[in-house]
């Protein structure tokens, strides 16, 4: 993708979206961090739905670990992997409390030193907290980066480092909300629905697949009826 078509690109996603957020709910730095642990390999809809439990019970530190291992694992049960889930924030209660005095550090090796915060889960608490303009590359960003010919990379880390080199600066700090917006609800693994993708002019992914209901009226337009209708007249 050329340089003009990645600042296209990046100026259609913010005139449709100018101040985009990430779609876990938290009140505090705290409950982000918690809430992004949560969602390795779950959706922000399934983690707000236990934290919307979770933390009017407890939302600090010390009250996680008040709470204790057990009842943490009852209100994050419906999560994925939540034993070791939960059993990694209990690690990093204890640890902030004995490290930072019970507040999320605004530096990415503390923060990777807690345990069950990897790079991604660091890169959004910089970004959504602290304001830096890092890349959080899940699947959603990394299917786009490739797809689009953005950032191709073979690995998580090289995609990142190719987003970090390619986007532009006057849009690096929202990036990767809309990059995951777009691959979570348009951009979309099996079946890319390029006849409504506000970037598709820009985007190198081919072919472009077209409106499944344009296609339906074509034919019935042109007297051909619905494929399955067809096939059932030539079965029988």
């Amino acid at each position: 993708m050329t340089p003009a078509k990645r600042r296209a690109l990046f100026a259609k996603l913010r005139e449709l979206d100018p101040e985009p957020k990430t779609e876990l709910v938290y009140s505090s730095p705290f409950e982000l961090l918690i809430a992004v642990i949560l969602s390795a390999q779950a959706t922000d809809k399934g983690v707000n739905i236990a934290t919307a439990k979770l933390f009017p019970v407890a939302n600090t530190p010390q009250a996680i670990l008040d709470l204790g291992l057990e009842r943490l694992k009852s209100y994050v049960k419906t999560i994925g992997l939540f034993n070791a889930k939960a059993e990694n924030i209990m690690g990093t209660c204890r640890r902030l409390l004995e490290c930072h005095g019970g507040e999320v550090p605004h530096d990415r090796a503390a923060l990777e030193a807690l345990p069950g915060v990897g790079r991604k889960t660091a890169n959004v608490v910089l970004n959504c907290v602290f304001g830096e303009p890092t890349m959080a590359v899940d699947t959603h960003i990394f299917r786009v980066a490739n797809r689009t010919g953005l950032a191709p990379g073979t690995t998580v880390l090289a995609v990142e480092k190719g987003l970090l080199a390619a986007v532009p600066k006057e849009f690096a700090l929202h990036a990767h909300h809309w990059l995951i917006l777009l691959g979570r609800y348009t951009c979309k693994a099996r079946r890319p629905e390029c006849w409504r993708c506000p970037v598709r002019e820009e985007c190198g992914y081919r072919p472009k697949e077209q409106d499944p209901a344009r296609i339906s009226a074509q034919r019935r337009s042109e007297g051909a009826g619905p494929a399955s209708s067809r096939g059932r007249a030539k079965r029988a």
